[in-house]
């Protein structure tokens, strides 16, 4: 079944997202190869030029490197995965913060919402 994209931003920026959030909750383990470009684009239903640009990303950000011909795998270097994971976080919590923000939500309250739903779900 193809991947379901938005139209808010490039298709290979939440390629880069998915199989980074994949690679962190530990569906490829470190050191494990992931599946080829050209089989990571059939199942998006993506160009595999595309699908090569979301990986050259996750590249850049040391998640994955390549042997060659042989392919790409998960970095073994578990200070980039920690940092990654770090970015992450951070990138999420900035964004609750504007999304609250524009709705006229204070932190204090965003605060609030979020201890009184981390209750709920404990």
């Amino acid at each position: 079944m193809p991947w379901k994209f938005n139209s808010r931003e490039a298709v290979f920026v939440q390629i880069a997202s998915r199989l980074r959030g994949e690679i962190l909750r530990g569906k490829y383990q470190p050191d494990e190869q992931i599946p080829p470009v050209r089989q990571l684009a059939f199942e998006a239903a993506v160009n595999p030029n595309t699908m090569q640009k979301a990986l050259s990303v996750l590249e850049e950000e040391g998640l994955l490197y390549s042997r060659g011909t042989v392919g790409r795998f998960v970095t073994t270097d578990r200070s980039a995965l920690e940092r990654c994971r770090e970015t992450v976080r951070k990138d999420a919590v900035r964004h609750w913060i504007e999304e609250a923000a524009a709705l006229g939500i204070t932190r204090e309250e965003l605060l609030h919402y979020i201890s009184e739903e981390g209750e709920k779900s404990e």
